[in-house]
């Protein structure tokens, strides 16, 4: 049995909207994005999560919220 087809992952981009912010590198906008991951065994859903990552629509780089 390959592992490969034992757990797969699935991401799905759910929406993508514009959040409250500038980028600290360019200046650009911010952008806020809905991912739904789903985890798969033997094609049977094992769990499903929805992450919000942020992201410059400008240079692109990947931003991490600090409180």
């Amino acid at each position: 049995m390959c592992l490969e087809f034992v757990y797969h992952e699935e991401k799905t981009e759910l929406g993508r909207q514009q959040a409250p912010g500038v980028c600290p590198y360019c200046g650009g906008k911010v952008a806020a994005v809905d991912i739904e991951t789903k985890w798969l065994f033997c094609f049977l859903p094992l769990c499903f999560k929805v992450k919000r990552k942020y992201s410059c629509s400008s240079c692109d780089r990947r931003l991490v919220l600090y409180y």
